[in-house]
Parts: structure tokens; C-alpha cells; sequence
């Protein structure tokens, strides 16, 4: 198993995206989507842009990776709103009705340069806490080693991983899953904006560590 974290600057439903049981990572975050296994354990946590308190937001293990960008082709995933491109003629477009990623480069930051994609990989999950808004900063008060870290962690920027680091985010993991039986908790903190881009400077920034309305609105569980 494997521990990625990172700080989110938003959090409107589409990354993670959580529909109907199941939190997918389909778009932005492609150094988590293309190195992630499965059974790895994913963490987002508000940036002070999003929630000055650095708010834990979802805790996921991964329980299937989808390559080679069959995420977008799959009937299983038609209408989930992180569905966002569309293969024809045998390269990826932008579906018309999409709701985020609308901006000049977002889709070869998401999927990568035809014609491999080498990003078009999805994480998803069946085993997961999502917050949302609702999440809180109550690990800061349990776990010091994390907060320093997570109050200290820019953009673009990698730590060291102590082994006490480790132990405290498996040890938030099983407390959160202790404390909480239902996988979704909340609502996600903003509405969706197709002019908001994810990537880039919104994508917060990333850390590893390898151990020693409607029925389809996002967030609906």
C-alpha cells in the first residue's frame, strides 16, 4: 500500500467526483491517476484558498484503476458528470455538455498528447469518507506530524515522509472509517464552474509515500 496526499484549492464535485457509491479521480491530478495501484490510499485536504483550516475533504482506497482511457467509453460510468470527453475517430474530444475543463489545454493536461493519452487513467472507489464542506481540522489536535505538514505544504512542492507521518495518516484512515459508516458525509464546498479550470495552479500540489438535483448530482451517495 501506498499513501498519496495533497491540498485541494477546489472542491465542486468533479475531482474527486462522488455519484451514486462510487468517488472517481477521472480529471486533473494525473501524477496521483497514472502512478496510483489499487488498495493505494488517496487524501485530500482543503488548500487556504479553499478552507483556511486546511479541512480534511475525502479519504479513498483505490479499488480499480481504468486505463487506456475506457473510462470514457464504458456504459458502467455513462452519466457521471466527470465524464467530461468523449473518443471520435479515434481521438478525444471535449464532450459538448460538459461541466468543467472548458479552457484551451485542459484536455491534453487531463488525458495527455494523442495518440496514446497516457493520462487518460481513472481511479475509482467503492471504499472511501467524502466530506466535502463538511469536512473538519479536528486530526490537527491527534496527529502533529500531519499538520505541520499539511500547514507547510505548497504548490508544486515534496516533503520527506518520516515512518511517524505514515503511521499517523493509516491512523486518521481507520479512525475516520470507525467513526463513520457512510461513505458520503457532505456536499461538495462550491457549485460546478465550466469556466473554472482544475489544472494547473488549481490543482494544489501532491505528496507519496511508499511504506517501510437529480439522481447524478455530484456528491449524492
Amino acid at each position: 500500500m501506498r499513501v498519496f496526499f495533497y491540498k485541494m484549492t477546489n472542491d465542486s464535485g468533479a475531482a474527486p467526483c462522488v455519484q451514486r457509491g462510487l468517488l472517481s479521480l477521472a480529471i486533473c491530478k494525473p501524477m496521483i491517476r497514472t502512478s496510483a495501484q489499487q488498495d493505494d490510499v488517496v487524501f485530500g485536504f482543503a488548500a487556504n484558498a479553499l478552507h483556511l483550516d486546511n479541512r480534511l475533504i475525502y479519504i479513498a482506497r483505490v479499488t480499480e484503476v481504468v486505463r487506456d482511457g475506457r473510462y470514457y467509453e464504458d456504459t458502467r460510468f455513462a452519466r457521471r458528470i466527470d465524464r467530461i470527453y468523449q473518443r471520435r475517430g479515434g481521438a478525444f474530444e471535449r464532450r459538448k455538455d460538459a461541466l468543467f475543463h472548458a479552457r484551451p489545454g485542459d484536455l491534453v493536461h487531463d488525458l495527455g498528447r494523442a495518440p496514446r493519452y497516457p493520462r487518460a487513467v481513472v481511479l475509482l472507489s467503492t471504499d472511501f469518507r467524502y466530506f466535502g464542506g463538511a469536512g473538519t481540522a479536528g486530526y490537527k489536535l491527534r496527529f502533529p506530524a500531519l499538520k505541520r505538514v499539511i500547514e507547510g505544504l505548497k504548490q508544486g512542492h515534496r516533503l520527506h515522509h518520516s515512518e511517524a507521518l505514515q503511521q499517523q495518516l493509516l491512523a486518521l484512515k481507520d479512525e475516520t472509517w470507525a467513526a463513520h459508516r457512510a461513505r458520503c458525509l457532505g456536499r461538495p464546498t462550491s457549485p460546478a464552474d465550466p469556466l473554472v479550470s482544475l489544472r494547473g495552479g488549481n490543482c494544489g500540489s501532491v505528496e507519496r509515500r511508499s511504506p517501510k438535483g437529480a439522481d447524478d448530482a455530484a456528491s449524492r451517495c
